[in-house]
């Protein structure tokens, strides 16, 4: 998913003729805190609210402030990723987009960004979630997707952590079953330490007694 398929159609830009108190109308009417400054397709900047207030710029035109402007962008052909990357740096509600010739293509909301990302990244499918916690040295993508795979089941997802304070590397997997129980008893017979698990807590209790039960067959023999 990259930036030109997420911008927001609805939004208006602001023109450098325009007022302060037309931009932070259109701040209020979308909830934002940032709104981009532009001279025909140019982008001069993008303006906050608070700039406009600290400056007393409500009723005049931005253009002939002299406003020295931060300009965040991304290039409509960058990845979903840089742009949470940029908003999440910079705190700001509206990050613009600029073609590859550098004019001002449109914006894309905060708010916008954090549902396309939850979607891509698997949340509104169902599913379990495993947390694997194991050494960077062990780390192989290629064998946690056979153990998934292996258990006709698909990964959605996947995160990779270092863990605070320690050598370990947390590996964060949504899978696109509810019932992982056999995927995890697959890790665990790789040597895989499960850190955390996810999902129905009658079918995790299930899982745990089967182990029991099992492991009570072993002390009999």
């Amino acid at each position: 998913m990259i930036a030109r398929e997420i911008i927001s159609s609805a939004f208006p830009s602001l023109n450098c003729t325009d007022t302060g108190q037309k931009a932070l109308n259109i701040m209020d009417s979308f909830r934002v805190n940032h709104i981009p400054l532009v001279k025909e397709n140019e982008y001069i900047g993008l303006v906050s609210d608070q700039e406009i207030y600290d400056l007393d710029l409500i009723a005049q035109c931005l253009c002939e402030q002299g406003l020295t402007l931060a300009r965040p962008y991304v290039l409509e052909n960058q990845h979903i990723i840089e742009a949470i990357q940029i908003v999440s740096d910079l705190k700001i509600s509206a990050l613009p987009v600029l073609t590859l010739d550098h004019e001002f293509l449109g914006i894309i909301l905060a708010n916008d960004l954090s549902v396309h990302f939850l979607k891509l990244a698997g949340a509104s499918e169902p599913g379990a979630i495993i947390v694997l916690e194991l050494s960077p040295t062990h780390y192989s993508l290629s064998q946690i997707a056979q153990i998934v795979e292996g258990n006709n089941a698909k990964i959605l997802a996947l995160y990779t952590k270092n863990t605070e304070n320690s050598t370990e590397l947390d590996v964060t997997l949504k899978v696109n079953v509810t019932d992982a129980s056999s995927i995890i008893e697959t890790f665990v017979r790789y040597d895989y330490t499960i850190k955390a698990v996810y999902m129905d807590d009658s079918k995790l209790g299930n899982m745990y007694n089967e182990r029991y039960e099992h492991f009570m067959k072993y002390l009999n023999i």
